[in-house]
């Protein structure tokens, strides 16, 4: 990743194409951040507002046609992705039956949540999406929404605010975290005492 950024800074004209490539790769489970692109292209759109537009479009088309790319993996190869060793590496068995579980339990609201979380938590949402055989157009909207909302705020934040930002970020996503967990354990405990007065 250190490399990509590098090759990016030194050639800001070709930036937006780079990064919008490089998230392609992304959906096919190439280790490349998301996080990361969106930074960079944040500090450089503020280092070089000539470049803001195109900057943006790159990162934002980048990250949604990335997240469909994901989800038609699992919707189209389906099960046999995981006798592929490198996928099988990149999302635990054991990951995606804890996000599938969150999508029959809370439905498109895992995804617009889950796009904020980074980590590898996002691929795996997507393959979930499309193992579990979410329609394409219920996905594509769902996924729009939330990739516009995440795309938007984390652009602006970086472009206005640079590395400063990251802090809040990381600690956003433990704030992030802590309210998954409260809400989980609530339904958790809520369905344990329903099922306990109904037997």
């Amino acid at each position: 990743m250190e490399e990509l950024i590098q090759i990016i800074q030194a050639n800001v004209q070709y930036a937006p194409y780079i990064i919008f490539g490089a998230l392609l790769l992304a959906g096919l489970n190439i280790p490349v951040s998301e996080d990361a692109m969106l930074f960079i292209s944040g500090v450089l759109a503020s280092s070089h507002p000539e470049y803001l537009t195109e900057l943006f479009i790159g990162v934002y088309m980048g990250a949604y046609l990335s997240d469909l790319i994901c989800y038609s993996l699992g919707r189209f190869v389906g099960p046999k992705l995981f006798e592929i060793r490198f996928f099988a590496n990149m999302v635990p068995p054991e990951r995606i039956q804890k996000i599938h579980n969150f999508y029959e339990n809370y439905g498109i609201v895992t995804l617009l949540l889950g796009r904020f979380i980074p980590f590898g938590v996002r691929n795996a949402l997507f393959l979930t999406a499309g193992l579990g055989q979410m329609t394409f157009t219920k996905f594509a909207l769902a996924d729009l929404l939330a990739c516009t909302i995440s795309t938007i705020t984390f652009f602006t934040l970086y472009y206005h605010y640079g590395s400063t930002v990251i802090d809040f970020v990381k600690g956003g996503n433990i704030v992030l975290f802590s309210i998954a967990a409260i809400a989980l354990a609530a339904y958790y405990w809520r369905k344990r005492a329903l099922n306990n007065s109904g037997g």
